[in-house]
């Protein structure tokens, strides 16, 4: 670039509701101020692509058909930041960006409470899915040394590159025989059988990067089934008030805590329980019926304007230790089984859920699952710990049993009422100190792949964990995570989603020993696997 077209194009992708897009924007003022600070420093200009709305009262990109009239006026060839500070929907701004010849970086804050590292992580797996070339960063104070070497590398060259040598391709290491083995018979056996995976509706909250097209589902033996959420609403309206009345009479006899109140604007309350009770059995009925596998619903946009959060119901699903279900006809549905439920209808996690919870059983371990946004981390020193310790957080679908207390350790608070205007709970907890196996499936030059590594999730004093509880959503359930050898900016680099699955093992050498079977088994589903982290390959260091 000459000095005198040293200058940046600014765009913001935002949510589709409005009172969310309100309450944030000025956390997204205040970081575009700092942002712009920095980029004047090195000798460069800011052009906001769109303006402030006095009658919206923010400045997002606020839908699909905004963000192509914005690009209408981008020339096509310049430097282009997308900068976010919230939770934002990737399709606004995705058609604009897949014709942008111009250098594009990505950009975060780093922050629990206003999401931009999750909208942005969102952003850059869709935009690999879209094969768009892109670079991305992020920052807290917008001042550090990591933030403002790396602008200006980008801005001086158009490019940023980062530290990945924490990833080791599948295909270019050699895993014990054995258990190569047992991960391409479990492959060969779910191909063989196929598997069918319900969608409540496709597409949730702008998540391109969470649909997978079908050629590439089916290469791997599952099949989608595509139900509908208004299906699932009627189907309620047909479940008795006394079946749902024994469902939440299980869950308190269990030891489950329901924080009631009068209000149901703004509180919790128990006709809102027992109405996600209703949504819970039909969403069993639906998917015996359809035979699925494994279900998703998507609740966000669509049911959210009909009916109770999904959450409760998410979290149900994938415990095997759950409220008994049954059909009209009085069968017991999926005895003694979890139904693996993909939150946001997200099916890259629907594949891992699925492989993930029969594998994990196979191999003699608890099959729950689960997947979290990765929603913000800070370097933690006490408790015997001295690492950094990442808030995995997500609204729905946590099981039970990933907390030290099952449902005696579960409590369920109003959803956030900005978001969820009829209410319904969520199934809170803190999840339980332990080994696990994380990992992502994601779509990149046509092919899925997955990165996975193992990790644990550690426990953090009451204090330390309500802090961090109160920094991000108090109201959902939350895991402490250390990943083992992967390093915050090496996991923001390479991260293809706002989504991270985690299981747990007994121990460490389990959570190797499993990591590695599940690589071979993904392998032979035709995914492309790559180990992330300090994963024991060889299968010998805990030998």
């Amino acid at each position: 670039m000459k000095p005198t077209e040293k200058q940046v194009y600014l765009i913001c992708s935002g949510d589709l509701r409005l009172s969310a897009n309100q309450m944030c924007w000025a956390a997204q003022a205040e970081m575009e101020a700092m942002l712009t600070k920095a980029i004047e420093h090195e000798g460069w200009t800011v052009k906001r692509a769109h303006e402030y709305s006095a009658e919206k009262k923010h400045g997002f990109i606020d839908s699909q058909r905004m963000g192509m009239e914005v690009f209408r006026n981008i020339p096509v060839n310049v430097p282009l930041i997308v900068a976010e500070s919230v939770w934002q929907y990737s399709h606004h701004v995705l058609a604009g960006l897949t014709t942008h010849k111009g250098p594009i970086l990505t950009l975060a804050n780093w922050s629990g409470q206003w999401p931009g590292l999750v909208g942005m992580l969102n952003l850059n797996g869709s935009l690999t899915k879209a094969e768009v070339f892109y670079s991305t960063l992020w920052s807290e104070t917008f001042t550090d040394v990591f933030f403002k070497e790396g602008l200006k590398e980008w801005l001086n060259t158009g490019v940023l590159k980062h530290d990945q040598s924490h990833v080791k391709d599948y295909n270019l290491v050699k895993i014990p025989a054995s258990e190569q083995k047992t991960g391409a018979d479990f492959a060969a056996e779910l191909k063989g059988n196929k598997a069918i995976m319900g969608v409540f509706d496709e597409g949730c909250m702008g998540m391109y990067n969470a649909i997978v097209p079908d050629h590439l589902l089916h290469a791997t033996g599952i099949f989608k089934e595509r139900l509908s959420q208004s299906a699932l609403y009627a189907r309620m309206l047909q479940v008795k008030d006394e079946e749902a009345r024994d469902v939440l009479q299980w869950l308190q006899q269990k030891g489950m805590t329901f924080n009631w109140g009068i209000d149901d604007v703004t509180e919790l309350t128990e006709k809102q329980t027992l109405e996600q009770c209703k949504m819970y059995i039909a969403a069993m009925r639906i998917a015996d019926e359809f035979g699925c596998d494994t279900i998703g619903i998507q609740y966000q946009q669509g049911l959210r304007d009909l009916t109770v959060a999904s959450d409760l119901v998410e979290g149900l699903l994938n415990n095997t230790e759950r409220p008994p279900v049954y059909s009209e006809s009085g069968t017991e549905l999926y005895p003694g089984k979890a139904l693996p439920h993909f939150n946001e209808v997200d099916e890259c996690a629907g594949i891992d859920a699925l492989l993930t919870y029969h594998l994990w059983n196979k191999l003699g371990l608890s099959g729950e699952n689960t997947l979290h946004d990765i929603r913000w981390g800070e370097h933690y020193k006490g408790d015997g710990i001295d690492d950094f310790v990442w808030v995995f957080l997500i609204s729905g679908a946590v099981p039970a049993s990933h907390f030290e207390n099952g449902y005696k350790g579960a409590s369920s608070d109003r959803q956030p009422p900005m978001f969820f205007k009829l209410g319904g709970g969520t199934l809170k907890g803190v999840s339980k100190p332990g080994s696990l196996v994380w990992s992502r499936v994601y779509i990149m030059d046509g092919k899925l792949h997955c990165d996975l590594g193992v990790g644990e999730a550690v426990k953090l004093n009451e204090a330390e964990s309500t802090r961090r509880w109160q920094l991000t959503t108090p109201q959902w359930p939350i895991m402490h995570a250390v990943l083992s050898g992967v390093s915050r900016d090496q996991l923001m680099a390479r991260h293809q989603a706002n989504h991270i699955h985690v299981v747990y093992t007994n121990n460490k050498q389990q959570a190797n020993q499993a990591c590695r079977i599940k690589a071979a088994a993904m392998d032979g589903l035709g995914i492309e696997v790559h180990f992330c982290g300090d994963v024991d390959i060889k299968g010998e260091q805990y030998a």
